[in-house]
Protein backbone atom coordinates (compact mmCIF):
# COMPACT_ATOMS: atom_id res chain seq x y z
CA UNK A 1 0.00 0.00 0.00
CA UNK A 2 1.24 3.48 -0.85
CA UNK A 3 1.92 5.95 1.95
CA UNK A 4 0.62 9.52 2.07
CA UNK A 5 3.73 11.02 0.45
CA UNK A 6 3.67 8.51 -2.41
CA UNK A 7 -0.04 9.16 -3.02
CA UNK A 8 0.53 12.93 -3.12
CA UNK A 9 3.52 12.57 -5.44
CA UNK A 10 1.64 10.26 -7.82
CA UNK A 11 -1.29 12.67 -8.00
CA UNK A 12 1.03 15.60 -8.77
CA UNK A 13 2.51 13.70 -11.71
CA UNK A 14 -0.93 12.95 -13.15
CA UNK A 15 -2.20 16.50 -12.61
CA UNK A 16 0.85 17.93 -14.35
CA UNK A 17 0.26 15.75 -17.41
CA UNK A 18 -3.45 16.61 -17.42
CA UNK A 19 -2.75 20.35 -17.36
CA UNK A 20 -0.07 20.12 -20.04
CA UNK A 21 -2.06 17.74 -22.23
CA UNK A 22 0.90 15.38 -22.24
CA UNK A 23 1.17 11.64 -21.67
CA UNK A 24 3.31 9.26 -19.64
CA UNK A 25 4.07 5.58 -20.11
CA UNK A 26 3.41 4.67 -16.47
CA UNK A 27 3.90 6.01 -12.98
CA UNK A 28 7.36 5.14 -11.69
CA UNK A 29 7.40 1.88 -9.69
CA UNK A 30 7.56 3.50 -6.24
CA UNK A 31 4.47 5.62 -7.03
CA UNK A 32 2.52 3.02 -8.96
CA UNK A 33 -0.74 1.85 -7.34
CA UNK A 34 -0.95 -1.89 -6.81
CA UNK A 35 -4.63 -2.09 -5.86
CA UNK A 36 -7.98 -0.36 -6.37
CA UNK A 37 -7.52 1.13 -2.88
CA UNK A 38 -4.23 2.76 -3.90
CA UNK A 39 -5.81 3.95 -7.15
CA UNK A 40 -8.74 5.60 -5.42
CA UNK A 41 -6.43 7.26 -2.88
CA UNK A 42 -4.45 8.89 -5.70
CA UNK A 43 -7.69 9.89 -7.42
CA UNK A 44 -8.94 11.57 -4.24
CA UNK A 45 -5.73 13.58 -4.09
CA UNK A 46 -6.35 14.75 -7.67
CA UNK A 47 -9.53 16.46 -6.50
CA UNK A 48 -7.61 18.67 -4.07
CA UNK A 49 -5.42 19.94 -6.95
CA UNK A 50 -8.20 20.54 -9.46
CA UNK A 51 -9.03 23.99 -10.77
CA UNK A 52 -12.73 23.16 -10.33
CA UNK A 53 -15.11 21.75 -7.75
CA UNK A 54 -16.57 18.26 -7.59
CA UNK A 55 -19.49 18.28 -10.04
CA UNK A 56 -20.29 14.59 -9.86
CA UNK A 57 -19.15 11.10 -10.76
CA UNK A 58 -18.63 8.95 -13.81
CA UNK A 59 -18.54 5.22 -14.26
CA UNK A 60 -16.06 3.80 -16.74
CA UNK A 61 -16.38 0.37 -18.31
CA UNK A 62 -20.04 -0.43 -17.63
CA UNK A 63 -20.34 -2.17 -21.00
CA UNK A 64 -18.36 -5.07 -22.44
CA UNK A 65 -17.14 -2.82 -25.25
CA UNK A 66 -16.06 -0.19 -22.71
CA UNK A 67 -14.20 -2.80 -20.68
CA UNK A 68 -12.46 -4.08 -23.79
CA UNK A 69 -11.61 -0.49 -24.81
CA UNK A 70 -9.47 0.02 -21.68
CA UNK A 71 -8.73 -3.66 -20.94
CA UNK A 72 -10.42 -4.03 -17.53
CA UNK A 73 -12.88 -6.61 -16.24
CA UNK A 74 -15.40 -4.36 -14.47
CA UNK A 75 -16.56 -0.82 -13.71
CA UNK A 76 -14.38 1.99 -12.32
CA UNK A 77 -15.57 5.19 -10.60
CA UNK A 78 -14.13 8.61 -11.38
CA UNK A 79 -14.69 12.24 -10.45
CA UNK A 80 -16.23 14.85 -12.77
CA UNK A 81 -14.81 18.28 -11.95
CA UNK A 82 -16.75 21.44 -12.74
CA UNK A 83 -14.02 22.86 -14.98
CA UNK A 84 -14.37 19.86 -17.34
CA UNK A 85 -18.11 20.31 -17.95
CA UNK A 86 -19.13 21.71 -21.35
CA UNK A 87 -22.52 23.31 -21.98
CA UNK A 88 -25.00 21.37 -24.09
CA UNK A 89 -24.40 22.35 -27.72
CA UNK A 90 -20.93 23.65 -26.89
CA UNK A 91 -17.52 22.74 -28.27
CA UNK A 92 -14.96 20.30 -26.89
CA UNK A 93 -11.28 20.85 -27.62
CA UNK A 94 -9.53 17.81 -29.08
CA UNK A 95 -6.00 19.02 -28.32
CA UNK A 96 -4.10 16.43 -26.32
CA UNK A 97 -6.92 13.89 -26.50
CA UNK A 98 -5.53 10.56 -27.64
CA UNK A 99 -8.52 8.36 -26.80
CA UNK A 100 -10.68 10.40 -29.21
CA UNK A 101 -14.09 8.84 -28.64
CA UNK A 102 -17.53 10.11 -27.68
CA UNK A 103 -19.93 8.18 -25.48
CA UNK A 104 -23.74 8.69 -25.18
CA UNK A 105 -24.81 8.22 -21.56
CA UNK A 106 -27.72 8.19 -19.11
CA UNK A 107 -27.08 10.68 -16.28
CA UNK A 108 -28.84 11.39 -12.99
CA UNK A 109 -28.73 14.33 -10.59
CA UNK A 110 -29.23 13.56 -6.92
CA UNK A 111 -31.73 15.38 -4.73
CA UNK A 112 -30.48 14.11 -1.38
CA UNK A 113 -27.34 12.63 0.14
CA UNK A 114 -26.50 8.94 0.23
CA UNK A 115 -23.98 8.60 3.08
CA UNK A 116 -21.70 5.60 3.59
CA UNK A 117 -23.23 2.65 5.42
CA UNK A 118 -22.48 -1.01 6.09
CA UNK A 119 -25.53 -2.37 4.25
CA UNK A 120 -25.48 -1.93 0.45
CA UNK A 121 -28.02 0.44 -1.08
CA UNK A 122 -30.72 -1.19 -3.20
CA UNK A 123 -31.56 0.12 -6.65
CA UNK A 124 -34.89 1.42 -5.34
CA UNK A 125 -33.20 3.31 -2.48
CA UNK A 126 -30.75 4.95 -4.87
CA UNK A 127 -33.49 5.91 -7.34
CA UNK A 128 -35.54 7.43 -4.51
CA UNK A 129 -32.64 9.85 -3.89
CA UNK A 130 -32.52 10.99 -7.55
CA UNK A 131 -33.95 14.38 -8.46
CA UNK A 132 -33.72 14.37 -12.25
CA UNK A 133 -32.67 12.45 -15.37
CA UNK A 134 -30.42 13.99 -18.06
CA UNK A 135 -29.10 12.87 -21.46
CA UNK A 136 -25.32 13.23 -21.54
CA UNK A 137 -22.16 12.74 -23.57
CA UNK A 138 -18.81 11.83 -22.10
CA UNK A 139 -15.50 12.48 -23.89
CA UNK A 140 -12.96 10.36 -22.00
CA UNK A 141 -9.18 10.37 -22.21
CA UNK A 142 -6.21 9.05 -20.28
CA UNK A 143 -2.97 10.52 -19.07
CA UNK A 144 -1.32 7.24 -20.04
CA UNK A 145 0.01 6.92 -23.58
CA UNK A 146 -0.96 3.24 -23.68
CA UNK A 147 -4.14 3.25 -21.62
CA UNK A 148 -5.00 -0.27 -22.81
CA UNK A 149 -1.99 -1.61 -20.90
CA UNK A 150 -2.08 0.76 -17.93
CA UNK A 151 -4.11 -1.62 -15.79
CA UNK A 152 -7.07 -1.17 -13.47
CA UNK A 153 -5.25 0.45 -10.51
CA UNK A 154 -3.47 3.06 -12.64
CA UNK A 155 -6.65 3.86 -14.58
CA UNK A 156 -8.53 4.46 -11.33
CA UNK A 157 -5.69 6.74 -10.24
CA UNK A 158 -6.05 8.43 -13.63
CA UNK A 159 -9.61 9.38 -12.58
CA UNK A 160 -11.12 6.48 -14.52
CA UNK A 161 -10.26 8.24 -17.79
CA UNK A 162 -12.38 11.31 -16.97
CA UNK A 163 -11.74 14.19 -19.36
CA UNK A 164 -14.73 16.24 -20.63
CA UNK A 165 -18.46 15.92 -20.00
CA UNK A 166 -21.62 17.38 -21.57
CA UNK A 167 -24.88 17.45 -19.59
CA UNK A 168 -28.22 17.91 -21.30
CA UNK A 169 -31.28 19.52 -19.74
CA UNK A 170 -33.32 17.62 -17.17
CA UNK A 171 -36.10 15.67 -18.84
CA UNK A 172 -39.71 16.61 -18.29
CA UNK A 173 -40.82 13.05 -19.08
CA UNK A 174 -41.72 10.52 -16.39
CA UNK A 175 -38.47 8.58 -16.70
CA UNK A 176 -39.20 6.57 -13.55
CA UNK A 177 -42.10 4.84 -15.32
CA UNK A 178 -39.95 3.91 -18.34
CA UNK A 179 -37.92 0.77 -18.97
CA UNK A 180 -34.48 2.34 -19.33
CA UNK A 181 -33.03 -1.07 -20.23
CA UNK A 182 -34.85 -0.92 -23.55
CA UNK A 183 -34.25 2.76 -24.29
CA UNK A 184 -32.42 3.13 -27.62
CA UNK A 185 -30.91 6.61 -28.03
CA UNK A 186 -30.12 7.64 -31.61
CA UNK A 187 -26.63 9.04 -32.16
CA UNK A 188 -25.78 11.15 -35.21
CA UNK A 189 -22.12 11.60 -36.12
CA UNK A 190 -20.59 12.58 -39.49
CA UNK A 191 -23.91 11.96 -41.22
CA UNK A 192 -24.12 8.40 -39.88
CA UNK A 193 -26.73 7.19 -37.42
CA UNK A 194 -26.06 4.75 -34.60
CA UNK A 195 -28.41 3.20 -32.06
CA UNK A 196 -27.50 2.86 -28.39
CA UNK A 197 -29.16 0.48 -25.96
CA UNK A 198 -29.82 0.90 -22.25
CA UNK A 199 -28.95 -2.72 -21.55
CA UNK A 200 -25.33 -1.99 -22.54
CA UNK A 201 -24.96 0.00 -19.30
CA UNK A 202 -24.19 -2.81 -16.83
CA UNK A 203 -27.41 -4.49 -17.93
CA UNK A 204 -29.49 -1.53 -16.66
CA UNK A 205 -28.48 2.15 -16.13
CA UNK A 206 -30.29 2.05 -12.79
CA UNK A 207 -28.17 -0.89 -11.66
CA UNK A 208 -25.05 1.04 -12.70
CA UNK A 209 -26.23 3.99 -10.63
CA UNK A 210 -26.62 1.76 -7.58
CA UNK A 211 -23.17 0.28 -8.22
CA UNK A 212 -21.68 3.78 -8.06
CA UNK A 213 -23.49 4.64 -4.83
CA UNK A 214 -22.20 1.46 -3.21
CA UNK A 215 -18.68 1.88 -4.58
CA UNK A 216 -18.53 5.33 -2.97
CA UNK A 217 -20.05 4.00 0.25
CA UNK A 218 -17.28 1.40 0.40
CA UNK A 219 -14.75 4.22 0.03
CA UNK A 220 -16.44 6.13 2.91
CA UNK A 221 -17.61 8.85 0.51
CA UNK A 222 -21.05 10.48 0.58
CA UNK A 223 -22.85 10.86 -2.74
CA UNK A 224 -24.11 14.43 -2.31
CA UNK A 225 -27.34 16.15 -3.27
CA UNK A 226 -26.75 18.21 -6.41
CA UNK A 227 -24.07 15.88 -7.78
CA UNK A 228 -24.52 14.26 -11.19
CA UNK A 229 -23.70 10.64 -11.95
CA UNK A 230 -23.20 9.55 -15.55
CA UNK A 231 -23.54 5.81 -15.84
CA UNK A 232 -21.38 4.76 -18.79
CA UNK A 233 -21.78 4.51 -22.53
CA UNK A 234 -24.84 2.87 -24.03
CA UNK A 235 -23.06 2.37 -27.38
CA UNK A 236 -19.53 1.19 -28.19
CA UNK A 237 -17.23 4.26 -27.98
CA UNK A 238 -17.51 6.21 -31.25
CA UNK A 239 -14.34 7.67 -32.87
CA UNK A 240 -14.36 11.47 -33.09
CA UNK A 241 -12.14 14.12 -34.67
CA UNK A 242 -11.89 17.89 -34.83
CA UNK A 243 -14.72 19.27 -36.96
CA UNK A 244 -17.17 16.53 -35.97
CA UNK A 245 -20.50 17.11 -34.27
CA UNK A 246 -22.20 14.47 -32.12
CA UNK A 247 -25.92 14.66 -31.34
CA UNK A 248 -27.81 12.16 -29.22
CA UNK A 249 -31.61 11.92 -29.26
CA UNK A 250 -33.10 10.12 -26.26
CA UNK A 251 -36.65 10.58 -27.59
CA UNK A 252 -39.04 11.89 -24.94
CA UNK A 253 -36.10 11.94 -22.49
CA UNK A 254 -34.40 14.77 -24.38
CA UNK A 255 -31.43 15.56 -26.57
CA UNK A 256 -27.78 16.55 -26.07
CA UNK A 257 -25.02 17.54 -28.50
CA UNK A 258 -21.44 18.72 -28.72
CA UNK A 259 -19.00 19.82 -31.42
CA UNK A 260 -15.27 19.07 -31.55
CA UNK A 261 -12.50 21.50 -32.46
Amino acid sequence: MLDRDQIAAASRVLVQHWREGSKLDALEPRLRPQSRTDGYAIQAALETQSLGNLFGWKIAATSVSGQQHINVTGPLAGRIMSNTVIADGGTAAMKGNEMRVGEPEFAFRFGRDLPPRAVPYSVDEVLAAVESFHPAIEIPDSRFADFVRAGEAQLIADNACAHLFVLGAATGANWRAMDLVEERPQITLRGERYIGHGKNVLGDPRAALAWLANELSGLDITLRAGQVVTTGTCHPPLPIAAGDHMAVDFGVLGKVSVGFA
